[in-house]
């Protein structure tokens, strides 16, 4: 119990994180394998097949699931961060141990199959506030629920105390179930979209509606028929596997051979200015300030005609909103310009995005340098 809350708590106190996301944007596919551990689950039978409740023990088990999802700061990028997938499993643990006969158990056989779907609801966090490399893993928790079926498979025991007497059964029951998540994905650089993924799930199926038919015999002959009720299911799973996001932009070209170093005639007077911002801010620092303020001065000693406020982004946002946030730190530069002094009829303002950035970056890279307003006096 306590390892099941402490799962959901660790959920719940991942979403103050939501403005530091790293992403999945748009629609993705997933599936993975794995160990399934199950707890002791308790069995209450007819009388006619036992007696009193009795604890049902399973060894180490299989399990394999397979999602479809999609990141929804594709759509706003206020949900930046947060996903939704659908999820199909499938996994079996055979029986160690189950009381319900008449003396103990010679030899048991058969498993109990689980299989459902799942709806889940995940955050990606930012692995810098976990002191992780942000380029090599992505943490992320979540939170599920769904329907769960369970099928007993195979089951049959003979008794030592009766050799001659033999329980078998089985059929399918069902509840409603949960989970929770929490995983690491781990981008593969060299295929734009794949990751590989490892995750630990706790997933609970609940009251489960019906019972497993059993029956008795003795000699060749049915000596009794009765119910196996299976309480509350606790699972433990451990799986890996892999993700694939579709629509990943390329990583970057490589930058073009440097030319071959000439003469350069003597410098002429500094024109362009450049004024860099905090990450997805658009206010003027004090340093800030001070570059506007020198090229406002330098206009004044120039001959010109106009006065470019070109503003850019780095690529750590959805292209549309990094568009919108280019425009507003332009915008802002200018307004100093005019503060300073400079005819505000000479400004042309423009706002350039992610795009022409100082330093080639991969998508979703914070690169100080490509945070900026250019100012070019002409």
């Amino acid at each position: 119990m306590k390892l099941r809350i402490a799962l959901m708590a660790a959920s719940v106190l991942a979403f103050p994180f939501v403005a530091h996301a790293q992403p999945v944007n748009g629609l993705y596919v997933g599936g993975g394998v794995g160990l399934n551990l199950m707890q002791d689950e308790t069995v209450n039978h007819s009388t006619a097949l036992g007696t009193g409740n009795a604890m049902a023990a399973f060894n180490p088990g299989y399990l394999g699931e397979v999602n479809v999802g999609y990141g929804l700061g594709a759509l706003n990028s206020a949900l930046k961060g947060f996903r939704v997938e659908l999820e199909g499993d499938y996994g079996s643990n055979s029986l160690q141990s189950m009381g319900t006969g008449p003396g103990n158990p010679a030899a048991l056989k058969g498993a109990q199959d689980n299989y459902g779907m799942m709806a889940n609801v995940l955050y990606d966090i930012d692995p810098s506030l976990l002191g992780f490399n942000e380029h090599f893993v992505y943490p992320y928790v979540g939170v599920g629920a769904g329907y769960q079926m369970m099928n007993l498979s195979g089951f049959s025991q003979s008794y030592l105390n009766h050799p001659a007497v033999t329980s078998g059964g089985g059929n399918s029951v069902g509840g409603f179930a949960y989970q929770g998540i929490v995983g690491l994905s781990f981008p593969i650089a060299s295929v734009p979209g794949l990751s590989l993924t490892t995750e630990y799930r706790m997933l609970a199926v609940m009251d489960p509606q019906g019972a497993y038919h059993a029956s008795t015999t003795s000699g060749g002959a049915t000596v009794a028929r009765g119910n196996l009720d299976f309480g509350n299911e606790f699972n433990h799973e451990f799986i890996v596997g892999v993700r694939y996001a579709f629509g990943a932009a390329p990583p970057p070209p490589p930058p073009a051979p440097a030319p071959v170093a000439t003469p350069a005639p003597a410098p002429a007077p500094a024109r362009t200015y450049l004024v860099f911002f905090d990450w997805d801010k658009a206010d003027l620092t004090d340093r800030a300030k001070q570059i506007v303020a020198e090229a406002a001065q330098a206009s004044t000693r120039v001959q010109y005609t106009r006065i470019e406020v070109n503003g850019y982004t780095d690529r750590s946002g959805t292209p549309k909103y990094n568009q919108k946030l280019s425009l507003e730190r332009a915008n802002n530069v200018a307004a100093e310009l005019v503060s300073d002094g400079v005819p505000k009829n000479v400004i042309d303002i423009q706002g350039f995005g992610e795009t022409h950035p100082l330093v080639q970056t991969a998508d979703g890279v914070r690169e100080p340098q490509n945070r900026r307003v250019e100012i070019i006096i002409k």
